[in-house]
């Protein structure tokens, strides 16, 4: 991961050498290295900070809703939280014209009420299937006002959510990492804490119940975690499909189902795989670049379909 991030640092339409970085962050650049300078500080380390933040939060947040859900397949899109990011961002842009300050609370707040909607019509149904139920209906309805804002909207708005829903680390600057890390952080270490929980979900809701847990309280504090996490990501990136359901897939392939190693080391993969991706899209047409989300869907999907369909043959 730290490799990773070197290099996506020094790579780009303005290439920096390796060797330059030390210099460049401690020491004081000769005049024609000041280009490298600004374009690493205010550019390029809070982009890789951010999708090393990012990544983690996002893999890390699908290994518990795959926990919670006993399903290698389940994200935290099931119950509906980014789908109700992508309403409350969609329609900030078409109602109100965008703009960042209008448009990131609007997808957090959308993230938090379709997951406490979720919750709240899932709960009168026992066990985990009345949350999915919930889930499914809350995406069709979230998918449908979509593409209502989606009609009415101008070109220019069109335009806007185009490049939404693709994702992108364009907008990541020190002030979000700033405000968005700590944050990120602290419940991702009270997620990863989580895991004898986890563990005792791997056995089944009837034997984890006892076990002593109260499911009902845990399954609640999980999805809300989750929202919080993924809402504020969600708001800044825009749709980046598939990093929280392949890295906790590779990783439980490689190491196991213990929720006690997969869950930091998905954390891990995330960020890497985020930032390799992110790496990708800035290199593939320079000086432009790929928005994030196709190259994670366009990795991601056919990955994914060979690691089932190797899985089909075994």
């Amino acid at each position: 991961m730290a490799a990773a991030a070197l290099l996506a640092a020094a790579s780009g339409a303005v290439p920096i050498p390796l060797r330059a970085l030390p210099g460049l962050l401690l020491g004081t650049p000769a005049p024609e290295e000041l280009l490298w300078r600004n374009v690493l500080l205010d550019i390029r380390l809070p982009r890789v900070a951010f999708g090393l933040l990012a990544g983690a939060a996002l893999a890390l947040t699908g290994a518990v809703m795959q926990a919670l859900f006993r399903n290698p397949l389940a994200e935290p899109g099931l119950v509906g939280i980014s789908a109700g990011g992508a309403l409350g961002a969609v329609s900030a842009i078409v109602l109100t014209g965008g703009g960042f300050w209008i448009l990131a609370p609007s997808a957090f707040a959308g993230s938090l009420l379709a997951m406490l909607a979720a919750y709240g019509l899932g709960r009168r149904s026992p066990g985990v299937a009345g949350l999915l139920l919930a889930g499914i209906a809350i995406n069709t309805v979230a998918g449908s006002l979509i593409g209502l804002l989606t009609y009415a909207a101008t070109d220019a708005q069109l335009r806007d959510l185009t490049f939404w829903s693709m994702g992108s680390l364009v907008g990541a600057n020190w002030f979000l990492v700033a405000v968005l890390g700590p944050w990120t952080l602290l419940i991702c270490a009270w997620l990863a804490g989580q895991w004898r929980v986890m563990n005792a979900l791997l056995l089944g809701e009837r034997e984890a119940q006892h076990l002593g847990y109260a499911l009902r309280t845990v399954r609640r504090k999980l999805l809300l975690a989750t929202a919080l996490v993924v809402g504020p990501l969600v708001a800044v990136t825009g749709g980046i499909a598939f990093v929280g359901l392949v890295v906790p897939h590779l990783v439980r392939l490689a190491l196991g189902a213990d929720h006690r190693w997969l869950l930091p080391a998905s954390l891990l993969g995330g960020a890497l795989a985020l930032t390799l991706a992110d790496l990708l899209a800035r290199s593939v047409v320079q000086p432009a670049e790929l928005p994030i989300g196709l190259v994670t869907s366009l990795i991601g999907g056919p990955f994914f379909l060979w690691l089932l369909y190797r899985g089909g043959r075994r």
